[in-house]
């Protein structure tokens, strides 16, 4: 039996989207131009994720129906950087990975195992406007995916092991918050 997932409440002032809000479900449009409004949505985005304590987001789930995302870049632990993706297109995949468990920002609290690519290979377009190409791996690569499902109207909850999907608990809850208070 598959679990059932409650509509989560949305707080006032709070820009993140909540399932089952139908915007998460929908394919979003492809940017056409680059404008002051997609950068300034990048920046509401980007606070957003970080107030969140989140690694990724999509435009969608700030309730803008269109191919943009921004995620946290992990592969310098040491210097973490925010990037922003505008038409991502995932040219490859190769690998396996499962753990960690993966939640998401519109879900919170729920979270599930999702086999995702290792290594992936990306096309998209920079806030400079320009064409480019790259390859991510781990953590980075895992973000990619969750983040380009969620331009595509899919969420983790459509990928993960039904039997994995879980509620973190308030023990898991508090030394997520005892990390992220000594910069961990």
């Amino acid at each position: 039996m598959a679990m059932e997932i409650p509509p989560f409440p949305r707080a006032e002032g709070d820009p993140i989207v909540k399932y089952p809000d139908p915007i998460l479900r929908q394919v979003a449009e492809p940017v056409k131009r680059i404008t002051p409004e997609i950068r300034q949505l990048v920046s509401l985005m980007r606070k957003a994720m970080l107030d969140a304590n989140g690694i990724g987001l999509a435009a969608p789930q700030v309730g803008v129906s269109i191919r943009l995302l921004i995620y946290t870049d992990m592969s310098d632990e040491n210097n973490p950087q925010v990037h922003a993706l505008i038409n991502p297109v995932i040219l490859k995949m190769t690998g396996e990975q499962i753990e960690p468990p993966e939640g998401c920002l519109s879900l919170p609290g729920l979270i599930g195992n999702v086999r995702r690519a290792q290594t992936i290979w990306v096309k998209a377009v920079n806030l400079q406007g320009k064409t480019i190409k790259f390859k991510a791996e781990g953590l980075t690569a895992r973000v990619i995916q969750h983040e380009v499902d969620h331009l595509d109207g899919i969420l983790f909850i459509d990928r993960a092991d039904p039997a994995t999907l879980r509620w973190v608990t308030e023990e898991e809850k508090e030394k997520e918050r005892e990390a992220v208070a000594v910069g961990k």
